[in-house]
């Protein structure tokens, strides 16, 4: 019903629309978070760029990868190689800070509220801001868990210790903050050693990285957990003021955050619908008296709240 109705148009200004936005927040008995991709890019994660350059320039060169993300599906012919790359994926996005405040600012903003967060991102990046992690609920996975490959069981692994061995092995240094330098212009290795190559424990099978990207994702104990966490916070909350906020989240998953976001505020008149996005800010025609849709940076944004 929604998709053939979907409106940005407004008269207000942006102004207006921050007004709007702080009283939903001050009004509302609880808000449900909704994050994509779009927050941790502006939180300063971006997979092309001058960052991808700084830690993947030597894999652009052999293997023409243009970008974090594709390269995450390029077809190593060793997994030697594929752990190089991937450690450094998984480094760089899961364990190394955010370089801008972006999600310490949302924090600010909601940490006096009944909040929940819905997120598709992988990065950790709300526990790392200090979110409560029993508010959470990471539906794509977690970088910093392994699984295994087949999968033989629905267990998961933490794997911060392995993955720093991998990225030090490639001659990194691992500084205080995180961040991955090589000294003296070295350039740094593109193949781990076969001994820090992960297996299961179970089968003996590969392990892989804990993401939604085909059937063989695992949804461990502590995904249903957070699943059904998320289900009784809506449940508490039926008909109440609730903010239902939408960060950064495109078109590629609406299913899982924005189509949902739409229903449920169509669905209890007491909702609010917002939505923060660089060039894809619109809602339906039906919830538009109840939406806040903001076209913009939202670092900015959250910053002017």
């Amino acid at each position: 019903m929604f998709i053939r109705n979907l409106t940005n148009k407004s008269t207000e200004t942006y102004s207006d629309k921050l007004i709007r936005l702080k009283d939903a927040l001050n009004e509302a008995d609880a808000v449900v978070i909704g994050a994509g991709s779009g927050l941790s890019a502006a939180a300063g994660f971006t997979y092309s760029g001058e960052r991808f350059e700084k830690y993947f320039h030597d894999f652009e060169e052999k293997y023409d990868i243009r970008d974090i993300y594709s390269g995450g599906f390029y077809p190593f012919q060793s997994l030697e190689e594929y752990w190089a790359w991937w450690s450094r994926h998984i480094w760089v996005n899961r364990y190394m800070n955010a370089p801008k405040p972006v999600y310490n600012d949302l924090l600010a903003l909601v940490q006096d509220k009944d909040y929940f967060v819905l997120t598709t991102n992988v990065d950790h990046c709300f526990q790392k801001a200090g979110f409560d992690k029993h508010r959470m609920f990471y539906t794509q996975g977690d970088y910093g868990l392994f699984q295994c490959s087949d999968p033989c069981h629905n267990d998961t692994y933490d794997n911060e210790d392995i993955i720093r061995r991998m990225v030090e092995a490639q001659g990194f240094t691992i500084t205080d903050d995180n961040d991955l330098v090589i000294e003296g212009g070295r350039l740094p290795e593109m193949a781990v050693s076969s001994e820090l190559i992960p297996y299961c424990p179970k089968c003996g099978k590969p392990m892989n990285v804990n993401l939604r990207s085909d059937n063989t994702f695992v949804e461990d104990e502590g995904w249903h957990a957070a699943q059904n966490r998320y289900t009784d916070f809506l449940r508490r909350h039926d008909g109440l003021d609730i903010l239902f906020l939408e960060l950064g989240v495109g078109a590629n998953t609406p299913v899982i955050i924005k189509y949902p976001f739409w229903q449920m505020t169509a669905a209890n008149p007491k909702a609010v619908y917002a939505c923060i996005n660089y060039g894809e800010a619109y809602a339906p025609r039906e919830i538009a008296g109840r939406s806040v849709c903001i076209d913009g940076d939202i670092g900015e944004v959250l910053e002017q709240l």
